[in-house]
């Protein structure tokens, strides 16, 4: 759990109520959206006093801050859990990076909640740009654990050649982030228009594989004939 201020530092039962806060906050938050919730309306759902509320969160946006940064810290835990070392070791870079994009295809299988929180949050951070950055940033530390794995397999890429390395590491990294998970949020939140008889996961398997085929070494692609590969 993330830590928005030194009140709760190393005192675990003020952690505990900081955890129940957030938790009550995920729940309101995910299913009225963040706009619609004050925090009084918190302070009840997680049984504590306004003032108290404001001891560990002071403003609303230090509490969306630290539910969105516990949440995706969670997914990210989880998610590198699933894989002993020697397993992660044995695998060339394509398939790490076809189990990468099915990642997002797992947080809308299983997390819609999420996903609902996630669009109600990119929405509230995108009206308070302004002297915010201090309080962002431990969002910010936790995405770059995101960027870190991803650096991970784009190394690899780069000694095994299953990867498009013509395509940058940045480039690779923003497009399959952003394209991803904007898609699995924005049909997790009902903003997508689905005909009868269509799945939505099957949608969104088809953009994974799209992404995949591009991301991929090509066939014909070698170190031996492409004088760009290191």
């Amino acid at each position: 759990m993330s830590q928005t201020n030194e009140y709760v530092a190393d005192k675990p039962w003020k952690l505990a109520r900081a955890q129940k806060i957030m938790e009550a906050g995920y729940g309101l938050f995910s299913a009225q959206g963040i706009e619609k919730v004050t925090m009084p309306e918190v302070a009840e759902a997680s049984g504590v006093s306004r003032a108290t509320l404001f001891r560990y969160f002071p403003t609303k946006l230090d509490l969306v801050v630290a539910i969105g940064t516990w949440k995706f810290d969670e997914i990210l835990d989880d998610y590198g859990s699933r894989l002993t070392p020697d397993a992660r070791a044995s695998m060339t870079a394509s398939e790490r990076m076809r189990r990468y994009l099915d990642g997002y295809l797992d947080l809308y299988h299983n997390h819609h909640d999420l996903l609902r929180f996630n669009y109600n949050f990119n929405g509230y951070l995108s009206h308070r740009q302004k002297n915010t950055f201090g309080q962002r940033q431990p969002y910010m530390d936790m995405m770059d654990g995101f960027k870190a794995r991803f650096h991970e397999i784009y190394e690899l890429g780069l000694k095994d050649h299953t990867l498009n390395t013509d395509i940058s590491e940045a480039s690779m990294f923003s497009s399959s982030f952003h394209v991803m998970l904007a898609a699995v949020t924005r049909y997790a939140a009902g903003l997508v228009y689905v005909s009868d008889g269509t799945d939505p996961e099957d949608e969104l398997v088809m953009l994974a594989d799209l992404l995949f085929t591009r991301y991929v070494a090509r066939p014909d692609r070698s170190p031996d004939t492409d004088p760009d590969v290191m």
